[in-house]
């Protein structure tokens, strides 16, 4: 089987011209979002070489305080991009979601690392791009479910009032929401379970396969990762969710969101 090939820089600079296409839809569509495509572009690549760069020195360099240094910015910025969505949140539910995200990511991985792959815990060849997939994804999980529960709070405020003042209590009236957004977040990363393999042939196992690697396993390992990534997406919303929701309400059975 052949090895992937090299791109030169302008193979891959060539790459940039699908972006006007986006342009000329967005212009013709009349979305008003140009300097964001191009901001995201460049940033997107600024920070994937930057990734990249670093990544490169460490795999070269392997020691277990990159690994763990690696980690923990990863987490921070995660945890980051998620709160500062909801800026307006108490603290207490800040909290609950900063520790449900670092949790389930982290255990999950380790799992992973630890029980599937069964390597050593600090190696970055696999406990870094592991864990990319499975905190990036946590993170879209956690913020979709935020938003939809927010959302759903906002909306319904006033049934949340009427129910509040007929005696019901705060969570009985708050626990359909958490189920809501749980669920909410859980069918993106269900329904691209459903079409894998048919329908598309997810990055993992595209990236495997453009090295080298049998399909065979390549699958196995894309099976796998995605079974992480469903457990991750379920288990940080369920507890971000679940623990945050407590925090709305005080020993006087009044809700402030």
């Amino acid at each position: 089987m052949q090895g992937i090939i090299q791109l030169n820089l302008l193979q891959f600079g060539t790459v940039y011209l699908l972006l006007l296409i986006v342009l000329a839809i967005m212009k013709k569509s009349k979305i008003n979002q140009t300097k964001l495509l191009l901001v995201a572009s460049l940033r997107m690549t600024v920070q994937l070489v930057i990734a990249g760069l670093l990544l490169t020195y460490i795999f070269q360099n392997p020691h277990p305080l990159f690994t763990v240094l690696y980690l923990c910015a990863m987490v921070t910025f995660a945890i980051h991009r998620v709160l500062s969505r909801h800026k307006d949140m108490n603290p207490k539910f800040k909290l609950a979601i900063a520790l449900s995200l670092a949790g389930s990511g982290l255990s999950i991985l380790f799992f992973f690392i630890g029980f599937i792959v069964r390597m050593d815990l600090f190696t970055p060849q696999y406990t870094i791009p592991l864990s990319g997939m499975i905190m990036g994804n946590a993170m879209t999980g956690v913020s979709l479910g935020l938003k939809t529960f927010n959302e759903s709070l906002r909306t319904q405020k006033p049934k949340i009032d009427t129910l509040l003042n007929l005696g019901v209590s705060p969570k009985k009236i708050l626990i359909p929401f958490v189920n809501n957004a749980l669920e909410t977040a859980l069918l993106p990363t269900l329904n691209s379970m459903l079409g894998m393999g048919i329908i598309s042939l997810p990055g993992m196992m595209t990236g495997q396969i453009l090295s080298g690697t049998l399909p065979t396993i390549a699958i196995l390992y894309q099976i796998a990762i995605m079974i992480a990534i469903c457990t991750v997406v379920c288990l940080s919303v369920f507890c971000s969710l679940y623990f945050g929701y407590r925090t709305l309400y005080n020993k006087h059975q009044q809700i402030s969101f």
